[in-house]
């Protein structure tokens, strides 16, 4: 039994032997082979006589990976490129991502950087796979096998941006960042540059405020542009008509960029991120001190945290900056909405003092302010103070205004407030309408209703559910159900769901008249929508409501 153990233990030992004897000689075979096309390609063959010189060699990954090793250093990199592309032409071989990523390596490297682009958009265009990160997840795990540059994922980010796959490039840029590669301000500059031109400008944003968080700090290429992508967006001269009431002077493209980047972090609610990023701008002189302050006003406004906003404001006139109409009209709006008119009015009459300008916005708010808390009369002195400048309301506060107008009976006065700013272009929407219809409803106006629902049709507006409610309860109050039957097939038609009032309305006319099948008719389809009536039309059995 032992001396059959002894044996079976040499078969092992034996096979083992020769298990790795063979590996060995393999190895040995493959690296022979490598160094054979190593030394082929730095003698410059040509690809026909490499095919015959090899021809009895089957590539595989393993051999392709040992060749581009070999081939890494910049003095071979033509050597790498000419393998690269003889072998793919090679039968039953087909290049991984790993050998494409090398080989950019190498030519980065090597600085042969059309090359090296056009291998990139090639297996870009390859490899479409649903994670954007593919391309640079195998960039950076043969990054330092290949001792490659930084370079590389610039050109990646690049070719992201000129194949218009903004996201994806954006993308990468915040992950390269993580993996602790910066990218050069000529690939920031690129991906801006890509992005303004397409239907993507927003994105544009994004970009811009990354880049300074991360230090990243614009050229004159950078802020070109981002005011294109202002001009795209429609919104320069905003931006300047901002900086004019803050500065009185106009300012450089750099300050209005800057300024436009804070104000949009602001609006978003991002009230810490914009100051720090508004500290830091101050720091590298990119934004002016006086815009600065009352732009950390307007934050702290918008925070709602008003006595602040007010300390800041101080320290801003202590410091020797002027008050401007920008942080009044900013305090005006905080007055307005917590119903402080008489503050608002006092600011409203000290920018007149210091001969700062009431803009249209700063007469928007006190209109709609004084509205609101039922100064009806102080927000139509407002506003005829307001045309006389040449401003035109808001929508909104103008809405405001005609809407307490109309709750009041005032509806004629509302409507012929309206007629004139038509005239110079002022665009009401259906709020608008259904103010002015809502109270000649009160006294069932019909015709005047109708005027203004027509009108609001003319001007591509489409009626709103109060609207159609309002008319079909005049037609049925003035007993017209036909047009009250017109009326609601339209707004069926226009997918608008009828309310309880509607079918309680037609309900009740149809009871005036004695036409209690239709009365139920109405009844049971306002029941089947699973709208439960106000009051109860029908009672007792099925033969008793006959």
């Amino acid at each position: 039994m032992k001396i059959l153990r002894q044996r079976i233990q040499c078969l092992i030992s034996s096979s083992l032997n020769t298990s790795k004897f063979i590996h060995v000689s393999t190895e040995t075979k493959c690296n022979t082979v490598v160094t054979a096309m190593c030394d082929s390609l730095r003698r410059g063959l040509n690809w026909d006589t490499l095919s015959k010189q090899f021809s009895s060699v089957e590539l595989n990954d393993s051999i392709v990976e040992k060749v581009l090793l070999k081939l890494k250093d910049p003095i071979d990199a033509k050597c790498a490129l000419g393998f690269f592309h003889w072998s793919a032409q090679r039968k039953h071989y087909q290049h991984n991502l790993w050998s494409y990523c090398a080989t950019i390596h190498v030519l980065v490297r090597a600085q042969m950087l059309i090359d090296a682009r056009g291998l990139i958009e090639s297996v870009l265009k390859k490899h479409v796979v649903d994670n954007s990160r593919f391309m640079v997840d195998s960039l950076l795990s043969s990054y330092e096998v290949m001792e490659s540059s930084p370079l590389v994922f610039d050109l990646l980010v690049q070719a992201y941006a000129k194949m218009r796959m903004f996201e994806v490039s954006f993308d990468v840029c915040c992950y390269l960042e993580e993996h602790g590669f910066s990218l050069s301000l000529i690939s920031f500059n690129t991906l801006i540059h890509f992005v303004t031109k397409s239907d993507k400008v927003c994105l544009v944003w994004s970009i811009y405020e990354y880049m300074l968080q991360n230090r990243r700090y614009p050229n004159e290429m950078t802020i070109r542009s981002l005011i294109s992508a202002l001009c795209k967006e429609g919104k320069l001269q905003t931006y300047v008509d901002m900086l004019d009431r803050i500065h009185g002077k106009r300012c450089s493209p750099s300050v209005i960029v800057n300024t436009s980047l804070i104000f949009r972090i602001i609006e978003d609610g991002r009230i810490e991120g914009g100051v720090v990023l508004l500290k830091r701008m101050l720091q590298k002189n990119t934004i002016l001190d006086t815009i600065a302050y009352s732009l950390i006003v307007y934050a702290k406004i918008k925070l709602g945290n008003l006595e602040s906003a007010l300390e800041v404001y101080e320290e801003m006139l202590k410091r020797g900056f002027s008050a401007n109409s920008f942080v009044h009209t900013t305090f005006i709006g905080a007055y307005c909405k917590e119903g402080k008119i008489e503050k608002a009015n006092f600011l409203m009459q000290e920018m007149e003092n210091m001969g700062l300008n009431l803009y249209d916005e700063t007469f928007n708010l006190i209109i709609e302010g004084c509205a609101k808390v039922n100064r009806v009369e102080e927000s139509i002195s407002k506003f005829e103070k307001m045309m006389g400048r040449g401003l035109l309301p808001s929508c909104s506060a103008f809405n405001e205004m005609i809407g307490k107008l109309c709750e009041t009976g005032n509806t004629e006065q509302a409507n012929a407030m309206l007629t004139p700013l038509l005239d110079k272009g002022f665009s009401p929407n259906e709020i608008t309408y259904s103010h002015l219809i809502a109270g000649y409803a009160k006294t069932c106006r019909i015709q005047e209703m109708l005027k203004l629902f027509y009108e609001m049709e003319s001007r591509s507006l489409s009626p709103t559910l109060q609207v159609y409610t309002l008319l079909i309860r005049c037609f049925c109050q003035c007993a017209k159900l036909e047009e009250a039957d017109k009326y609601l097939r339209e707004m069926k038609n226009r997918s608008l769901v009828p309310g309880v009032e509607i079918y309680e309305a037609i309900i009740d006319s149809l009871f005036e008249r004695g036409d209690k099948a239709r009365a139920l008719h109405f009844h049971n389809e306002m029941i089947s929508k699973g709208l439960k009536p106000s009051c109860s039309y029908f009672y007792g059995t099925t033969s008793e409501r006959g």
